[in-house]
């Protein structure tokens, strides 16, 4: 959030022309979302899941 702000900032410091900083926001929130989606929605490791794992299947 820090790097972001200061980002805008130099932004608006430097003539207000083409919005760049959107580029970094915008990659930001699609790493933010993806970790929010790995965090909340990833399903538990079963012991099937381990057992495929060991015999080298996926």
């Amino acid at each position: 959030m820090v790097v972001n702000a200061f980002l805008v900032g130099v932004w608006a410091v430097t003539g207000r022309g083409y919005f760049w900083p959107g580029w970094v926001l915008a990659g930001w929130g699609v790493a933010l979302r993806l970790d929010a989606w790995n965090a909340l929605y990833r399903r538990p490791i079963t012991e099937s899941d381990i057992d495929r794992e060991l015999r080298g299947g996926r």
